[in-house]
């Protein structure tokens, strides 16, 4: 498989490509009020808003800054069943694409990050399902049918889109 790199802290991990939509440089981003502090914000993509998480705040290590090689990764996000939702994952240190044999990954043998996967030497890999707690899900993507968008998808009573 192989695995877009990059670091939190002074460690390396790993996204697998079939889960990353698009990687994009790093936006201004809108506040969200009363967010936990690991959400970063809100992007606009195409008129679109599309919540975005800071991986090293959600890991514990605050972002001292953003970097030249930071990036957003945008995946399509499934919770609770529902279509997939665009999520942006904030990363720091992209050193670029991995090649990481399934025959190389371990358990790495203990209970952390609910989203922190398999190991392979020193590159451990991001689990995109696992990234939110139920909590977090509710407050970014909403069951009351105000999916994030759906003005963008829906024609006005004008005719315009």
């Amino acid at each position: 498989m192989k695995a877009l790199v990059f670091s939190i802290g002074s460690d390396r991990y790993g996204l697998p490509l079939r889960a990353i939509a698009r990687v994009l440089p790093v936006v201004a981003l809108k506040q969200i009020p009363l967010a936990p502090a690991f959400v970063a914000g809100l992007m606009d993509l195409h008129g679109q808003p599309v919540p975005v998480i800071d991986l090293s705040r959600l890991a514990g290590v605050a972002l001292t800054q953003i970097w030249l090689d930071s990036r957003i990764v945008l995946v399509d996000y499934v919770a609770d069943g529902r279509p997939a939702r665009p999520l942006g994952l904030l990363v720091e240190h992209v050193t670029g694409i991995e090649t990481v044999l399934d025959a190389a990954l371990s358990d790495p043998g203990i209970d952390g990050a609910p989203f922190l996967g398999a190991v392979a030497g020193s590159l451990q890999l991001v689990e995109v399902d696992e990234l939110l707690a139920p909590d977090v899900r509710a407050l970014l993507f909403p069951r009351d049918g105000a999916d994030y968008g759906k003005e963008s998808r829906m024609e006005h009573a004008d005719g315009r889109r």
